[in-house]
């Protein structure tokens, strides 16, 4: 039976409850009031955790702004908690007998957790506050060198392991990771926060940030914050039917309400505990609390779990070759033949190669769109033109890229300096091409996807070229299986390409290649791939040839082809099967029945725009900023009025996104691309209006609205949405940035006529400056109505605290804000 983990409970409410004034940081207590601080380590030490995380959930270089070093605060906090949480008590690690949860791990996997010294202490890195481009305005190298840092000063102080926590943001989670595995060798967990639809802020599914973990490595992974217990029973359950790692559960204490003037939580310890439990029987290992828990809630988890429970029959994750982006996975499975859309690649493509050479972002964008539009699931991406630089063009067509499609990406390229750079940056695990059997290529790759995570596709070929037998392929890819063991990579970990020659040249070509994919796929168990219209090469009605090539290669077990997705089918033409299978001798017959058909077959992607309001809209719905602005400039050539193109094109554009939003079929990083296309394309409309009346035609909405996060709090991610979604609504607002203290958001309201406050807070000890903002707005007798939002916000909190409105998102925002000011 596996031992079970009891990490420690909620920081922030145990330092208010000791006296933290309101808006200070705490982590400046760890220099100021170490007693304090050591204090609350030391109960829940008492209360029976076995890890405890020291005060520096904040103490990163973009989110601290006090007085203190980093190196002195991050070292004060590791001793506060060495030596307060574990000395004298006698602790050793706390095992609880518990039944085997439904996703047994293995023991192997978490011996270390037995090596920790008991209590052990682990560095607490939490996010920036900012998102990271392209969605945010922060770099991810910056982000990187932040984490980095912390890791460094924690590691040198005596850490005993790294815990990344509350992460809402797939492409955050990857640089504090990263920089933790990189900086040190300590064990590294990770857990993020999902909002009640199970989604990350910026739309990562559970088997989305599954994936990209073990991808990257991490120790253990699971949830906190955000969701109290009961909430999280469903994604534990989900997640532990994919998670081969320990899976770890931090639930808050509920939601927050104010009682009596003060915050508080809505779950007591016993309920906490029982639940935990449950979350335990779905196969959690190492569980804790979040915002609002206590040493009582610690507790009464070990005494639940010690109690016994009923538990269903056990569960064995089964291994899988799963790929990812910021907010989807794709699992490849043999016979599936899922289409990689192989339009970003220059190769036999004279425009895009151009587009390339010139630097034109547009053109590329517009060809990722169309193949995800024709039902591409993974985007191949190569920039091997020469002339250019590879891996700069490289990392920023992965970035772009994926500013616009929400698929997973496969990283083509055989510099491994491009590729390196493209791993880095890449969001989410990616599909690598390629390695094959030559050793410098698996030199050059395999430690470079060990480090930034990837599955990678294995060419059947080495130094003495492409084997002419399905047997020989399979001895490459059993000696690439055989080396990338040495690295820790599973066969899972690969998808090999049995490559496909040309039937012209080779008759037999075909016939071998399906054979290879049909014993990879049998004697292997690996999952394939190929690029199918090499085999037409030369021939007549190629889109016939290739189609009846995928159709056969499906049927040997194909779990992917590298193709055109507006033109390959699963068609099986009898004559082209003839020629695939070598029963058409010299291919006579098939050149004989398609001599009137012409060869060229591909389609040109240099149509014409269209100047109406249509191409307007999709370039708005699908984030292409340069396509929104040459749209609207468009319409107002051929005679649209300025509020032509406003209410025709871009306003209706941005209320489909929005719908999709709340929905739940568009996810925040769509959101944002369309409010910046959109703004682009107001901006076209603005310049058409300087020597007019007005200089912003769609500011008709009266008085501004001042938005602010509450004193305290540094957290700028949620104000920052909300502000872009407002302004690309029209509204005017007054941004006071973060940590702004009551009696300054009042006073600029005043000054501005504000017809609107909007307040956020992401801290449990930062709410109830929200609290006071409202009550000296209203003892200053302003008419402004004020909205709040925040992850530990809900409606009853915003109803206790006098709030007049509560906005779950920057959606409702701005329909809080149509309703009020008028839209």
């Amino acid at each position: 039976m596996p031992d079970l983990t009891f990490l420690d409970g909620g920081f922030g409410t145990m330092v208010q409850a000791a006296g933290l004034p309101p808006g200070k940081d705490p982590a400046d207590w760890n220099i100021e009031n170490p007693d304090a601080v050591a204090a609350v380590h030391r109960a829940y030490a008492a209360a029976g955790a076995n890890i405890v995380l020291a005060n520096t959930f904040g103490a990163n270089r973009l989110k601290y702004h006090g007085q203190h070093a980093l190196s002195d605060l991050i070292s004060a906090a590791i001793s506060c908690a060495r030596a307060d949480a574990g000395e004298n008590l006698g602790l050793r690690h706390a095992t609880c007998d518990v039944p085997e949860p439904r996703s047994p791990i293995n023991p192997s996997r978490v011996s270390w957790l037995k090596n920790l010294a008991s209590p052990a202490v682990a560095l607490d890195i939490g996010p920036t506050g900012r998102l990271l481009k392209p969605a945010g305005d922060l770099d991810f190298a910056e982000a990187y060198d932040a984490f980095a840092e912390m890791v460094r000063i924690g590691a040198a102080a005596g850490a005993d392991l790294v815990f990344v926590e509350t992460m809402g943001d797939t492409r955050e989670l990857k640089a504090a990771v990263l920089a933790a595995k990189q900086n040190c060798d300590l064990p590294v967990m990770a857990t993020v926060a999902l909002d009640e639809g199970g989604k990350l802020l910026t739309g990562a599914s559970v088997e989305c940030v599954a994936t990209l973990l073990e991808s990257l490595g991490v120790d253990a992974y699971g949830f906190n914050c955000g969701l109290g217990p009961d909430k999280m029973l469903p994604f534990v359950e989900r997640l532990a039917k994919v998670a081969t790692k320990p899976v770890i559960v931090k639930p808050n204490a509920g939601m927050p309400k104010i009682v009596d003037g003060k915050t508080v939580f809505t779950v007591g310890p016993e309920e906490f505990g029982a639940t935990v439990a449950k979350l335990v029987e779905a196969g959690a290992t190492i569980v804790g609390g979040c915002c609002g828990t206590t040493p009582a809630h610690i507790e009464a988890c070990a005494a639940a779990v010690r109690g016994g429970m009923s538990c269903s029959a056990a569960h064995v994750p089964r291994r899988a070759t799963r790929i990812s982006s910021g907010s989807g996975v794709v699992e490849l499975k043999p016979h599936a033949g899922l289409v990689i859309g192989e339009r970003i690649n220059p190769t036999g493509k004279k425009l895009l190669k151009e587009a390339y050479l010139r630097g034109d972002s547009a053109y590329v964008l517009r060809e990722a769109v169309k193949q995800t539009d024709a039902g591409a699931e993974v985007l191949d991406v190569n920039c091997g033109v020469p002339g250019i630089d590879e891996a700069a063009t490289l990392e920023q067509t992965v970035e772009t890229v994926q500013s616009v499609v929400t698929c997973p990406i496969q990283i083509d390229t055989a510099d491994p300096a491009a590729l390196e750079r493209a791993l880095k940056c890449v969001n989410g695990k990616p599909l690598v091409n390629s390695v094959n059997g030559k050793r410098e290529s698996m030199d050059a790759v395999f430690p470079l996807v060990k480090r930034y995570g990837g599955a990678i596709v294995g060419l059947c070929l080495d130094e003495s070229g492409i084997p002419s037998t399905s047997g020989g392929r399979l001895a490459i890819a059993k000696r690439i299986l055989d080396e990338g063991a040495k690295y820790g990579f599973a066969k899972e970990d690969f998808v090999f390409d049995a490559l496909t020659l040309a039937v012209s040249a080779d008759p037999q070509a075909a016939v071998v290649t399906l054979e290879t994919v049909k014993r990879l796929t049998e004697e292997l168990g690996v999952n394939t791939v190929l690029g199918v219209s090499n085999v037409s090469f030369g021939l007549p009605n190629r889109p016939a040839l290739n189609n009846a090539m995928y159709a056969l290669a499906k049927r040997c077990g194909l779990s992917a082809a590298i193709a055109n997705p507006s033109l390959i089918r699963d068609e099986l033409d009898p004559a082209a099967e003839d020629v695939l299978l070598a029963r058409d001798r010299n291919c006579e017959r098939w050149i004989a029945l398609n001599a009137q058909v012409q060869a060229a077959s591909s389609v040109s992607s240099a149509a014409a725009a269209s100047s109406g309001p249509e191409a307007l809209g999709a370039a708005i719905r699908r984030g292409l900023r340069d396509d929104a602005s040459n749209a609207a400039k468009a319409m107002l050539d051929s005679g649209a009025t300025p509020m032509d193109v406003i209410e025709r094109g871009i306003v209706p554009a941005l209320e489909q996104v929005g719908n999709a939003f709340e929905k739940g079929t568009a996810f925040l990083p769509q959101l944002l691309m369309a409010a910046d296309a959109a703004g682009d394309a107001f901006a076209v409309v603005r310049k058409s209006l300087k020597d007019s009346q007005s200089n912003n035609p769609v500011d008709s909405h009266g008085r501004p609205i001042v938005i602010a996060t509450v004193k305290g709090d540094i957290h700028d991610i949620g104000k920052n949405i909300v502000r872009a979604l407002l302004e690309n609504y029209g509204f005017d607002v007054v941004d006071l940035g973060r940590d702004v203290p009551p009696e300054t958001i009042v006073e600029r309201a005043r000054a501005c006529n504000a017809g609107m406050i909007g307040l956020s807070a992401l801290m449990t000890t930062t709410v109830g400056a929200m609290s006071e903002t409202i009550r000296l707005a209203k003892a200053a007798g302003l008419d402004a109505k004020t909205f709040v939002g925040g992850a530990v916000v809900t409606q009853e909190y915003a109803d206790s605290i006098g709030a007049d409105f509560y906005a779950k998102d920057a959606m409702q925002a701005v329909r809080i804000a149509e309703r009020v000011l008028g839209g």
